[in-house]
């Protein structure tokens, strides 16, 4: 097999301290900044508990090297949705009232996995995972 796993998802953002925010609250990811040569108020980098890097928020006026027109706010073109698997489904159901967030729940008995379908601040939707077994 070629893929090992997903490296991680870019957002382009004009909201980019807001949902570093969202990220981190949410599903407390701890954001850091990116390399040294990215400057922390166009790149926040969001890590998962393992100290792996999944989420890259870059500002609308972060260079790229390899640039194309983005709409940010708008769907996501082509990527229907980032699923992440997560842990601890009433606490993030919670977190998400607390925001008075729009959410659907979904339940796959025959998979042992519960679903909460929501959208980050930039419209990207979201599928956080639970095993429910």
């Amino acid at each position: 097999m070629i893929v090992e796993r997903l490296d991680h998802v870019n957002i382009i953002t004009d909201r980019l301290f807001e949902t570093a925010r969202f990220y981190a609250d949410l599903l407390d990811l701890e954001e850091r900044d990116g390399p040294p040569h990215m400057r922390p108020d166009q790149v926040r980098w969001m890590y998962d508990q393992n100290g792996i890097a999944i989420l890259h928020l870059n500002s609308v006026d972060f260079p790229r090297q390899y640039d194309r027109e983005v709409d940010p706010g708008a769907e996501t073109g082509a990527i229907h949705h980032v699923a992440l698997r997560c842990a601890d489904f009433d606490e993030v159901k919670s977190r998400l009232d607390a925001r008075r967030a729009n959410y659907k729940i979904n339940e796959v008995p025959s998979a042992g996995l519960k679903q909460i379908f929501t959208s980050d601040p930039n419209n990207v939707l979201l599928e956080l995972n639970f095993s429910s077994a």
